[in-house]
């Protein structure tokens, strides 16, 4: 018995050191449902290159992934937002040393049910329609139907995007329709002829119609020259200086691959 159980020690040491065998290297990323669509594709093409490599991803909302950063809860925190002089705060007090990657950009694009005469709202339009202020499709070049508004919750880097070129710190109509990801707003607005939404460019899709602003419609070109007014940066942060896997999975994002990846998936390449 004992020569046996020295046989099984002896081979469960040389599994170990063997290199094919090694653990896998364990990556999470979590966050904005904006960028989900960008880390989801970019994890999977960097887990065909590096098998070595397993990267997780969710989708929770920018603050989320903020957060989780700060707790060192996971490696890469997902953010549609930059991150407020209070959270870079809060991660000083608890000796987390953040770093900020610029990913893609974006544009926060205000949509209706394509059976919706509305083509255009000016940036006042969209904040009297978030208050309140304005209730009825007829009074913004539409039909005589009370205006459903929808919109994301506080967890969100969008709504925070919103409210501050929006809203100017305005509150939201109490009635609105909170959503908690793109998706789901560009679900309930293909479903109710007479809601408004707002989703990242990326979300765009053939059962939502999207409204120019100020007359400016959402483009990778509008988002780059910043003439759009609702344009944006999407980006991922860490709680530490990269290296290893984790510094080559981002070195990957922002490389031609990965922008590729991000204009395939409906976002704005940085170049």
């Amino acid at each position: 018995m004992k020569s046996k159980l020295l046989i099984l020690s002896l081979l469960a040491t040389s599994l170990v050191a063997l290199p094919g065998l090694a653990a896998a290297e364990n990556i999470s990323i979590t966050g904005s449902t904006t960028v989900l669509p960008i880390a989801q594709k970019a994890a999977e093409v960097f887990m065909k290159k590096n098998p070595q490599v397993n990267l997780t991803v969710a989708g929770t909302g920018s603050g989320d992934g903020v957060k989780a950063i700060i707790d060192g809860t996971a490696d890469i925190g997902d953010s549609s937002r930059a991150m407020s002089s209070k959270e870079l705060a809060l991660a000083k007090e608890k000796g987390v040393n953040v770093k900020e990657f610029t990913v893609a950009l974006d544009c926060i694009v205000p949509v209706v049910n394509p059976a919706n005469p509305v083509k255009n709202l000016t940036m006042a339009q969209l904040k009297d329609i978030y208050a309140g202020k304005i209730k009825n499709w007829k009074e913004v070049g539409g039909g005589d139907k009370t205006i459903v508004v929808v919109s994301r919750d506080s967890s969100s880097g969008t709504f925070e995007v919103w409210e501050e070129k929006i809203m100017h710190k305005t509150r939201v109509r109490p009635d609105a329709q909170l959503q908690a990801s793109n998706g789901a707003v560009a679900q309930a607005v293909a479903g109710n002829k007479f809601a408004i939404g707002y989703v990242g460019i990326g979300y765009e899709n053939p059962k939502i119609k999207a409204l120019t602003v100020d007359g400016i419609t959402a483009s990778a070109e509008t988002a780059k020259n910043k003439t759009y007014p609702i344009a944006r940066a999407l980006f991922m942060f860490t709680g530490k200086e990269p290296s290893g896997q984790l510094k080559a999975f981002l070195d990957f994002v922002v490389s031609p691959e990965g922008q590729k990846i991000v204009k395939e998936e409906g976002f704005v390449p940085l170049n």
